[in-house]
C-alpha cells in the first residue's frame, strides 16, 4: 500500500497543498525561467491555495486556517507579478489583505500583504500607490518580531522599484 492509500482525503489535500506550495517556491527561484516553467507556477501555486482551501474548510486541523489561505493568496500573487499578469496579481495581493485584516492577522504576513500590493503598483507604474503601500509595509515590517523574518522581508521590500 502506498503513503497516498494511507492517507485520508484530507490528509491528502494537506500533504498536496504543502507540496504543490513548495513547488512553486522552487520555480521562483529559478535564475531564468521558461514560458512553460511560468505555466507550471501558476498552476502549482492555484492547486495550492485549492488544497489550503479544501484543508481548512474541513476543520480538521487547527494548526490550518485564515493564515494558510492569507499565505496562498499571497503567493499567487507574487506568480502572477513575476509573469507580468498585473491584474491578477492585484486580485490575489487585495485577497490577501483582505484576509489579514479580517482575521487580524499581523507580525511577517501583514507586512508582505502591504509587499504585494506595493509590488503590483509599482509594476503597474502607479507611483502614488506604490508609495502608500511601502509605507505601510515598512511600518508593518518594523514590527515583526523575528530578526531573520524582518530582515527578509525588508531584502525583499527593497527590491520594489518607486
Amino acid at each position: 500500500m502506498s503513503d497516498e492509500e494511507k492517507l485520508s482525503r484530507i490528509e491528502w489535500h494537506r500533504k498536496m497543498a504543502v507540496q504543490f506550495f513548495n513547488q512553486t517556491w522552487d520555480i521562483l527561484d529559478k535564475k531564468e525561467r521558461t514560458e512553460d516553467d511560468n505555466n507550471r507556477m501558476i498552476h502549482l501555486t492555484h492547486g495550492s491555495a485549492l488544497h489550503w482551501n479544501i484543508v481548512v474548510e474541513s476543520g480538521k486541523y487547527s494548526d490550518c486556517g485564515p493564515l494558510n489561505l492569507e499565505r496562498g493568496e499571497w503567493q499567487i500573487s507574487r506568480v502572477y507579478s513575476v509573469v507580468g499578469n498585473l491584474e491578477s496579481a492585484l486580485y490575489h495581493a487585495q485577497r490577501c489583505l483582505k484576509i489579514c485584516k479580517a482575521n487580524k492577522i499581523e507580525d511577517f504576513d501583514i507586512a508582505f500583504a502591504y509587499e504585494a500590493m506595493a509590488r503590483v503598483f509599482s509594476l503597474s507604474g502607479n507611483t502614488s500607490e506604490t508609495e502608500k503601500y511601502i509605507k505601510l509595509a515598512q511600518e508593518a515590517g518594523t514590527a515583526i518580531k523575528d530578526e531573520k523574518d524582518k530582515e527578509y522581508f525588508f531584502n525583499e521590500l527593497s527590491s520594489i522599484l518607486v
